[in-house]
């Protein structure tokens, strides 16, 4: 990383981890700062205008000084945004299987597990962790996370079969504490469609998983939405360019303590 880059993104970081955990949004505009940054990889950035990061955390409700797990880490994409917008007080778990750490990244040119390596060097993230294991044996206690991201994966559980997908949610209902957050992002899929095949899901399926796993489905969101997508195709085809409609939904365990869920 530049030298001279370093320091402004220490000083944004400590601003946007000035509150308390709890205390509310991290500041938008100083966590755009930290993504416009030129010490960002140029990939990452390029992202962005698609995948509004900063709007979609605040929609999640994501909070300064949380606990977060970013499940399916990949090469770190969320992982970076989510250890400045959670700030010094806060912590965040990069979860990757052993098997997806091998993937490729990008155009093929490093793996997954390199990618995110690399970025946590670069980027002087101290308050990232990371989890090489499988998402059903992360090693965290119960009840201790406040805030869950699995973001473009939900579709190749439920693909499978919808029953993998409920596990795997129930497996995260287990490490939120209760009032805890889990945010979906998904590519959207249509009825009649090969959506294994295409890498899509039903927003009404997500819906119906999250809630056979014990979650409220609190809000959603058309932050995501790409009207000229086109569901009979691939997420991956060329021809989309990455701009496939996505939903948007934030999940919340049921807290019995709280009077709105009695």
């Amino acid at each position: 990383m530049n030298r001279l880059i370093l320091p402004l993104l220490l000083v944004i970081s400590s601003h946007l981890g000035a509150n308390a955990a709890g205390s509310g949004n991290p500041d938008g505009e100083a966590l755009r700062q930290v993504l416009g940054s030129p010490a960002r990889e140029v990939a990452d950035r390029m992202r962005d205008e698609d995948r509004k990061p900063v709007e979609v955390l605040q929609f999640l409700q994501l909070e300064s000084g949380m606990t977060v797990l970013d499940v399916y880490a990949a090469g770190g994409y969320f992982t970076w945004i989510l250890s400045h917008a959670v700030g010094n007080d806060g912590l965040v778990y990069a979860q990757n299987s052993p098997r997806t750490l091998r993937y490729e990244e990008g155009r093929g040119e490093i793996t997954q597990g390199d990618a995110l390596t690399q970025k946590l060097e670069d980027g002087a993230l101290d308050n990232v962790r990371r989890i090489d294991r499988s998402v059903r044996d992360t090693g965290l206690p119960r009840s201790s996370v406040d805030f869950v991201l699995v973001s473009q994966i939900l579709h190749d559980y439920h693909n499978r079969n919808p029953a993998q997908a409920i596990r795997l949610l129930e497996t995260l209902h287990d490490l939120l504490r209760p009032g805890g957050i889990l945010g979906i992002i998904d590519h959207s899929g249509i009825e009649g469609t090969d959506n294994r095949r295409l890498h899509r899901m039903r927003e009404a399926d997500a819906r119906n998983v999250a809630e056979a796993a014990g979650f409220i489905v609190e809000a959603d969101s058309d932050l995501l939405a790409q009207p000229e997508d086109n569901p009979h195709r691939s997420i991956f085809d060329p021809m989309l360019a990455r701009k496939t409609d996505q939903f948007l939904l934030r999940l919340r365990k049921p807290d019995p303590d709280s009077a709105g869920n009695l």
